[in-house]
């Protein structure tokens, strides 16, 4: 799995670092890192949302931030690797 997260101006401004934060700690959390491919984005083209962007593998998901982080990685990640 590969996970793009946003570090454009606008995600930048939203908290892309913090989010990125919290996946690094999710996936360590998890024993996940041999798993899952993270790095940074500069557009994912979803500048107008109120949050984050990020992409999992083929998926954009948007609005992403520190309070609706856990249900996000749930979903998108756990979820997206069966675990």
């Amino acid at each position: 799995m590969t996970i793009a997260i946003c570090v454009g101006s606008s995600c930048h401004l939203k908290g892309s670092y913090d989010v990125i934060a919290k996946m690094k700690a999710a996936l360590a959390e998890n024993k996940l890192e041999d798993k899952v491919d993270l790095c940074a984005a500069f557009c994912l083209g979803k500048c107008s949302t109120t949050g984050v962007s990020i992409r999992v593998d083929d998926k954009i998901v948007s609005g992403v931030n520190t309070d609706n982080f856990d249900d996000i990685f749930k979903e998108y990640v756990l979820g997206g690797l069966g675990v």
